[in-house]
């Protein structure tokens, strides 16, 4: 019995023993993940960086002190009271991109470097809004934002940290002063409008003037070639009486210069005269008489002459 006692004691040393260095191995045993990094420290000083992989610390001696993401890291930077430059109190707040590149640094060089990169934030906020009156605010985001990185990354980097980017969330003035900017851009907007509907009429105007003159320039060009054409035609009629009368007169001239042309004339030239003299007569109450009556074959020989000589 006093050996089955002792064998059982035996065992369950062996057993207790096992166990304790199969923990000592297991707490020994690190696996360290991709994009981290693990400071050792041995008896309270800082030994190694463990990258990612397998490693194996010496037990009571080793241990992991620190565990460190070197994934870029973006940090909510807490909304603050800026004043501008024209004392107006706006509240802004960002996002902050920051990566641990150095883990040695981040972990010995400030008790907490995210705190302090936030707090860095928002003081460089306050600085640069006071630099700036609330309405180019707006307009300078993009100035601020690389303020903001560079003061922040040239402060961070006796800590192991690289400050990729900042970036402005919201810029948020008091309810009054929004108030004031809805009036202004509301007004703003009314003024181009009114702008624009006067650009539009003037522009109709310009359209109806220009489609005037345009209608009176074709009416007078079609007036023009209505009388050219009236002129030409007047031209024309003229040149065809005038042709008509000069072939007529050529065959009265070759008919009086036939055979017995003269006398035909001088009995037409008779006829005429004594005609018209009787409607002389007829359409006046005062009846003028020739000197001498009897002389109608002189009156028709000088008459026979002209036309001889013509």
């Amino acid at each position: 019995m006093i050996m089955l006692a002792d064998s059982m004691s035996a065992w369950i040393f062996f057993a207790i023993v096992l166990i304790i260095v199969v923990s000592a191995i297991l707490k020994t045993a690190v696996i360290v993940p991709q994009k981290a990094a693990y400071i050792v420290e041995r008896l309270g000083k800082y030994r190694c960086t463990l990258d990612a992989g397998f490693h194996i610390l010496v037990p009571f001696f080793d241990r992991i002190a620190y565990r460190h993401t070197l994934k870029e890291q973006a940090i909510d930077v807490p909304p603050q009271e800026c004043i501008t430059k024209d004392n107006i109190a706006v509240s802004v707040d960002g996002i902050l991109y920051m990566q641990v590149m150095d883990p040695a640094k981040a972990s010995y060089g400030i008790g907490n470097y995210l705190f302090a990169t936030t707090q860095l934030a928002q003081t460089t906020m306050r600085s640069e809004m006071g630099k700036l009156d609330l309405d180019r605010s707006f307009e300078e985001r993009m100035s601020i934002n690389a303020a903001i990185v560079a003061a922040v990354d040239k402060a961070s980097d006796p800590w192991g940290i690289k400050v990729t980017r900042y970036e402005i969330k919201n810029i948020t003035p008091p309810r009054t002063i929004r108030d004031a900017m809805e009036k202004q851009m509301r007004a703003e907007r009314e003024k181009r409008a009114m702008i624009a509907e006067s650009e539009g009429e003037r522009q109709a105007k310009i359209n109806r003037a220009e489609g005037e003159r345009q209608e009176a320039i074709a009416l007078s060009e079609g007036e023009r070639m209505r009388k050219i054409n009236e002129a030409e035609g007047k031209a024309q009629e003229i040149l065809l009486v005038a042709e008509a009368q000069a072939t007529g007169i050529r065959k009265v001239a070759e008919a009086i210069n036939g055979q017995g042309g003269v006398e035909s004339v001088n009995m037409q030239l008779a006829q005429q005269y004594l005609t018209q003299f009787g409607n002389l007569a007829k359409t006046n109450n005062t009846m003028i008489i020739p000197s001498n009556l009897a002389d109608v074959a002189g009156v028709l020989k000088c008459c026979a002459n002209v036309i001889k000589q013509s």
